[in-house]
């Protein structure tokens, strides 16, 4: 089903025993550019992320609702990371994909290491929004994380725009009435089980491992995400760089859109290279 316009499809894919609903949005003309794929935040329905597909014309763009978030029915059982990223690269198989570059923010970014790890042979380059190492991250303003553990936060409409700064640490605006109207309420299972993925996750003994070209994308007024784990990352990936967002939020990948899309246009145009010495028995470089 076409939405927006004829780039983009919706549409529910099975894999295995899971249906994910998905976007899919396909290139205005066929260059060779890499595929993006893309994860979403914790309890965030792929609306959210219509405005990423729509403003990166030049590629295909891949993403969709996690089971029990927006209207992807909800999974029966608990299921770990590894789990998530192997259905996402099944996903990435059906629609014909080998070689992707992967981005995801917040949650999303902890998923988007997770599959880079798991599948790096594949991932060309990585893109990694407000987001941390897992369990080893240093934590947010505590009222912004009681907030967040809040259903009515996705329920209440009105509560989330009162708490929007709280919750995000930006002011609420335009951009803000637009997050909470395209907003969709996760199944309490469905959401349960995206906090329970990660407990005892952590991507630190492995960022050494990822060789490909890294965008980190930090605000430097998140209440959620402090600027501190941006600096892990950047520290800990090989080759990575870090691109601070001035008084953004956790939220700036939607309300700065003007000004993050074109670094992440630069980042994903740049030639791919990688230095021959450190290319690694087994893992793909271009």
């Amino acid at each position: 089903m076409a939405r927006k316009n004829e780039r983009l499809s919706i549409r529910y894919e099975t894999i295995g025993s899971q249906v994910l609903r998905v976007a899919h949005w396909r290139a205005e003309v066929d260059t060779g550019k890499t595929p993006l794929l893309f994860f979403n935040g914790i309890g965030a329905n792929l609306e959210l992320s219509l405005m990423l597909g729509e403003m990166l014309p030049d590629r295909d763009v891949l993403t969709f609702d996690v089971p029990g978030v927006g209207e992807s029915p909800a999974p029966l059982l608990p299921y770990r990371p590894w789990q998530l990223a192997r259905t996402a690269r099944k996903l990435v198989d059906l629609y014909g994909y080998y070689n992707v570059d992967v981005m995801g923010v917040s949650w999303g970014g902890v998923m988007a290491q997770q599959f880079a790890i798991q599948y790096r042979k594949r991932v060309k380059r990585l893109i990694l929004a407000a987001t941390t190492t897992g369990m080893t991250m240093v934590p947010g303003k505590m009222a912004s994380i009681s907030k967040m553990t809040n259903p009515r936060r996705y329920a209440d409409p009105d509560f989330m725009m009162r708490n929007f700064e709280t919750l995000y640490g930006e002011e609420g605006g335009d951009e803000a009435q637009d997050f909470v109207t395209a907003l969709r309420p996760p199944s309490p299972r469905g959401y349960m089980f995206q906090m329970l993925a990660f407990v005892g996750w952590t991507s630190l003994p492995f960022l050494r491992l990822l060789k490909m070209p890294t965008l980190i994308l930090a605000g430097d007024r998140d209440s959620i995400v402090p600027m501190a784990n941006a600096h892990i990352l950047n520290f800990a990936l090989p080759k990575s760089r870090l691109h601070v967002i001035k008084d953004g939020g956790h939220l700036f990948l939607m309300s700065r859109a003007d000004e993050t899309v074109p670094v992440i246009q630069d980042f994903l145009n740049e030639p791919y290279d990688v230095d021959l010495a450190d290319i690694r028995p087994g893992i793909q470089t271009a």
